[in-house]
């Protein structure tokens, strides 16, 4: 039985025991709402140890490497990459820890033109400054995604498919009787923050905070609560005054998760090299000069042998 809820009905101290006798003492270990486990390790063995597990004492589990934290992405732009493809470059760039490599496009004129900027996804928390093509030295910049905007309710941080708003709102004038493909509306407005303009306009006070999250959350490589939190200590508040705003801080229980917003290419274990020559932190913030494996475990309760072990929700 594999459920979100499968540490409900495990002991914390079994757990933990069995982590510790199979890799010996952890650095640290937090349960997620989802039910499954951050893991912290103090050496990259215990980070190969861990990862290579289907079953830790009588429990079966699978693992799985974070899909932010243990990657990076980078942009290059190099002409005489052009006419190369995607999975030529992922190629050529491999011995170099390239995972993924992802061209920008551009619309002109109702047809999509490829550019000479491509953006790289490279198996490694550390982004390199530059990165060797044949005889070229490509230099590459931090890539910071843009914010990922419902395409059915128009708000922030996540995706129409994990959108649970009942009906479509109109990007255009911020109506929920028809959808911004049928909008016949005079005048613009933003559900937003109800300015003069459709939701998709890039000059949205919403949208440049947004844009200032993901750009804090991706060069600091915090989590979009932290840098949520972040942009909102340091954006001034209508009728607040400076001292009230310095003695309260803001806080978010909420945090971002849905994939659709980093869309990393996460290899399979097998194609993760993971280094043995500095320690691993499993852990949701990424410390300079160590390599993050972050391993996720999902139980499936299996029952000693001769032993009959019934687990009910709570």
């Amino acid at each position: 039985m594999s459920t979100p809820n499968a540490f409900h009905n495990v002991s914390p101290f079994l757990v933990s025991k069995l982590i510790s006798s199979t890799v010996g003492e952890v650095k640290d270990i937090k349960k997620l709402r989802s039910g499954d486990l951050f893991i912290q390790t103090a050496t990259s063995l215990q980070s190969s140890t861990l990862a290579t597990l289907t079953q830790l004492g009588t429990l079966l589990i699978t693992t799985s490497l974070h899909k932010g934290l243990n990657f990076s992405r980078g942009v290059i732009s190099q002409k005489e990459l052009l006419s190369h493809s995607e999975m030529e470059l992922v190629e050529n760039f491999a011995a170099q820890k390239v995972c993924a490599a992802r061209r920008i496009n551009i619309r002109r004129d109702g047809k999509l033109l490829p550019t000479q900027h491509v953006v790289l996804t490279f198996s490694t928390p550390q982004l390199p400054k530059s990165i060797k093509a044949g005889y070229l030295n490509c230099n590459v910049r931090l890539y910071v995604p843009n914010p990922l905007r419902c395409f059915k309710c128009q708000k922030y941080g996540h995706s129409q498919l994990a959108c649970r708003g009942k009906s479509p709102t109109c990007a255009k004038c911020a109506s929920t009787d028809h959808e911004t493909t049928t909008c016949e509306a005079n005048s613009l407005k933003c559900v937003n923050c109800d300015g003069a303009h459709p939701a998709y306009s890039r000059t949205c006070p919403k949208w440049l905070q947004e844009k200032e999250i993901q750009n804090v959350k991706t060069k600091q490589n915090i989590s979009f609560a932290e840098a949520r939190r972040i942009v909102a200590e340091r954006t001034p508040k209508v009728g607040v005054s400076y001292s009230s705003a310095t003695k309260t801080k803001a806080t978010f229980s909420s945090s971002q998760t849905d994939p659709e917003i980093t869309k990393v290419f996460v290899p399979p274990l097998k194609q993760v090299t993971i280094s043995t020559n500095q320690p691993a932190l499993i852990r949701l913030k990424i410390l300079e000069r160590h390599l993050v494996v972050l391993i996720i475990f999902t139980l499936n309760l299996l029952p000693a042998p001769h032993q009959t072990t019934t687990f009910q929700r709570n």
